[in-house]
């Protein structure tokens, strides 16, 4: 690490206060130029630690950078995790204050809880799926508190991957009767298509990044504990929306889920 513990404490409130207060701020690197990955997520658990002082509870975590693609553009080999707090969820159906937001994105998210823990190194697609209880379909708001969305992967790391909203629907199905690698995605925004996908868009499979989650928190001698909510990262690109707009989702077995901005 790079970064003194002051200064990290300092930039979990920078960022914590600008997602509290939605306003945007420069990336953290270019103060910070330094600061390494042990450094962002040491802020980014500041930040957690942050919340759960005030008595908000941690209901998840999160995958992101998931899809191939976008790891060959970013020059990394490994997806980034976040957590998700209680205060973030909302009801299927809802409205969602674009307010309370900066600039925020959508992406649909095939989820799971998990029925036994999962432990790093060494964890495997095959023991993910072994400890899947069941899986549903979300939506995740994301929004970062960069300005004009202009970040590094460790400014994204910090700043909690840019969690801000989410909302499960639809219906939960056991593992057994899915196919995640085919499971179908389509993303409409005001009635009309504008993001179709399967879940193979996710590391080749939603359990691959639940697995690169397991062994990133194993390096950091953490585990996944059984009933774990988790997101496995955007299985569509993620879209703009703006007050006014509808999103509704559907996914293959699974179900719908909307929500509307206001």
């Amino acid at each position: 690490m790079k970064l003194d513990q002051h200064t990290i404490a300092q930039l979990a409130e920078h960022l914590e206060n600008a997602e509290l207060e939605a306003q945007d701020v420069l990336k953290i690197t270019d103060d910070h130029p330094d600061m390494d990955w042990a450094d962002a997520y040491a802020i980014q658990d500041a930040i957690r630690a942050r919340k759960e002082g005030r008595g908000q509870k941690t209901v998840g975590l999160k995958c992101g950078l998931t899809s191939y693609a976008k790891m060959k553009q970013m020059g990394v080999d490994t997806p980034v995790f976040g957590f998700v707090s209680d205060y973030m969820a909302r009801t299927e159906g809802s409205e969602i204050r674009t307010s309370e937001l900066i600039h925020p994105k959508v992406e649909a998210e095939i989820c799971v809880v998990t029925k036994a823990p999962l432990q790093g190194p060494g964890c495997h697609v095959g023991a993910v799926m072994a400890a899947i209880d069941f899986v549903i379909p979300g939506v995740e708001i994301i929004d970062s508190r960069y300005r004009d969305f202009k970040f590094d992967l460790k400014s994204v790391i910090a700043d909690n991957t840019s969690a801000s909203r989410f909302v499960i629907g639809g219906r939960a199905r056991s593992v057994d009767a899915l196919d995640l690698r085919t499971l179908g995605v389509v993303l409409e925004k005001n009635g009309r298509i504008v993001a179709m996908a399967a879940g193979a868009a996710v590391m080749g499979h939603p359990a691959a990044a639940i697995a690169a989650l397991a062994n990133h928190l194993g390096e950091r001698g953490q585990a996944i504990p059984a009933g774990t909510f988790i997101m496995t990262g955007g299985v569509t690109e993620a879209i703009a929306v703006q007050a006014g707009d509808s999103v509704n989702v559907r996914f293959q077995d699974l179900g719908t889920v909307s929500m509307r901005f206001t």
